[in-house]
Formats: structure tokens, C-alpha cells, sequence
């Protein structure tokens, strides 16, 4: 009987939470909202705050050099992420939910600047064709290749999901 009870609390306290987080995120998937820029965590990744409450975005349509494995520019994204809307009320265009529970997501700063598209034109970010399809976002990225912006300076640029391939590698 105890042993009951106690197997009976254990559920209601682990997963009656995690059955109202899995509702409340369903209720952001293809949502636009407007959201405070509170974190930046890397070049493709930020915290936004909704109603009190914090969210992670992931940046749609791009993939930004590693900052955490220090890869070439990995620095540079994350600043030029935050130059273009730390502390900004932005507008989010939600998608949907990745593996690491990010909200994937289009932003829009003060400035009306498409923060993922501003990203490629900076030359901080690939256009992720194994994600996205926009052939916006590639044109972006043929102009900064040809004009040598950001990520293009360096003679031999390593996509971020071939470093993170070559990085998995080495650890094993």
C-alpha cells in the first residue's frame, strides 16, 4: 500500500509538469509573437522572454561556425547575433520544435531586419539546405561567398556540420 501511494506521488509530481511544458510549448509551433531578446547563446541560438516565461530559439533556414568547439568565426556569429537584437523587442515567427526542445524560429528586429537572413548577408552563417529549401537564403549566401564577407575571408571554410562530423571523430 505504501509503496503505492509512494509510486502514485512520484507520477503526479514528475509528470503533471511535463504534461502542462509539452502543452504550453505545443501552443508556440507556428506562432508569430513579439519576445525580449534576454540571451544570446551562440551565432544560431538565443533566449527570448514571452510572457515571463524564457524561450530558446533556434535561428531557421541557418547554421552558424561552433563557438563551443572553437571553431574559426564561432566568436564573431555570436556577437554579430547580439549586435543585431540583444535586448530587443523582436518579432518571432515560430515553426516548430528541434531535438534539443528550440524553438525554431524566423526573427525580426526593431530595425525590420530578418535576423536569420542578416546572419548570411554578415558571411556568420551557412544557409542549412539539409533544413531549408529557401532559395532566398541561398542567393544570400552565394553573395557573401563572392564578395569574401565574414566566413568567406578564410581560403578553406569548414561548413559547421563537417565540424562538428570531424569533432565527433576525433573524440572516438
Amino acid at each position: 500500500m505504501w509503496l503505492g501511494k509512494t509510486v502514485a506521488t512520484f507520477l503526479i509530481c514528475c509528470c503533471c509538469p511535463l504534461l502542462n511544458q509539452q502543452k504550453y510549448d505545443s501552443d508556440f509551433q507556428n506562432r508569430t509573437f513579439t519576445a525580449k531578446v534576454i540571451r544570446i547563446m551562440d551565432g544560431d541560438t538565443l533566449e527570448v522572454l514571452y510572457q515571463q516565461r524564457p524561450i530558446k530559439l533556434r535561428l531557421a533556414h541557418i547554421d552558424c561556425p561552433e563557438q563551443r568547439h572553437a571553431q574559426p568565426f564561432g566568436t564573431q556569429a555570436k556577437k554579430a547575433l547580439s549586435d543585431l537584437c540583444f535586448g530587443q523587442q523582436v518579432k518571432v515567427q515560430s515553426q516548430k520544435y528541434d531535438r534539443y526542445r528550440r524553438l525554431v524560429a524566423i526573427v525580426t528586429n526593431q530595425q525590420h531586419q530578418i535576423v536569420n537572413q542578416e546572419m548570411i548577408k554578415l558571411g556568420m552563417a551557412w544557409h542549412f539546405v539539409k533544413y531549408s529549401a529557401d532559395p532566398v537564403y541561398a542567393k544570400l549566401e552565394q553573395e557573401a561567398r563572392k564578395q569574401k564577407i565574414g566566413v568567406w575571408q578564410d581560403a578553406h571554410p569548414v561548413a559547421p556540420w563537417e565540424w562538428r562530423k570531424l569533432r565527433k571523430r576525433a573524440i572516438q
